[in-house]
């Protein structure tokens, strides 16, 4: 499905996944405090061009580390505080940042299940979900979009063997800033 970017304006919504989409994921593990946190310096480009191009930006982030009693919601409440003032001093902007803890794979919040995208229109009624695209680095972020009625963009920044073309996947780019580059264009 070949999607024209000309056609984003002001009614738009930009959801991304956090780990693998605007930091480096850590290996079968989790971001645990801010020392572990590292920016892709693509996504710290990239955020300044999406600020301009989408009203709304939010994220939206499954966190079972704090489910599993390996960080607390304070480390991940910091962690997001320092990345939004990170990203504000380049530019960019996050408008709101949506999590889900749960443990269970099943949880209606938990992504692939579509909660958070109906929490994110709960707090910002605007938001049209037919006019929403959700960018992540894993099927679990495609299937979430999908699931929400979203454009989907699967990023290669962890998962370069992920099949394309797929039935979840509408664009595929290499990382952040090349989503932002080609929306652009």
């Amino acid at each position: 499905m070949s999607f024209d970017f000309r056609h984003i304006n002001s009614d738009w919504t930009l959801f991304l996944d956090r780990d693998g989409v605007i930091n480096v994921e850590k290996n079968e593990d989790y971001i645990r405090n801010w020392s572990e946190f590292e920016f892709y310096p693509e996504s710290l480009k990239a955020l300044p061009i999406l600020a301009k191009k989408f009203p709304r930006i939010i994220i939206t982030t499954n966190q079972k580390g704090v489910g599993k009693g390996l960080m607390t919601e304070t480390d991940l409440k910091e962690i997001h505080t320092n990345m939004k003032i990170q990203i504000e001093s380049v530019h960019g902007r996050i408008d709101h940042i949506l999590y889900c803890t749960d443990l269970d794979n099943d949880a209606p919040n938990r992504k692939p299940q579509p909660g958070m995208a109906f929490q994110a229109v709960d707090l910002y009624p605007d938001i049209d979900l037919n006019k929403s695209i959700m960018v992540g680095n894993r099927m679990s972020d495609m299937q979430f979009g999908r699931n929400a009625g979203m454009y989907t963009v699967f990023l290669a920044t962890t998962h370069p063997e992920t099949a394309f073309p797929d039935e979840s996947i509408d664009e595929r780019f290499d990382n952040l800033l090349d989503f932002a580059i080609r929306i652009n264009n």
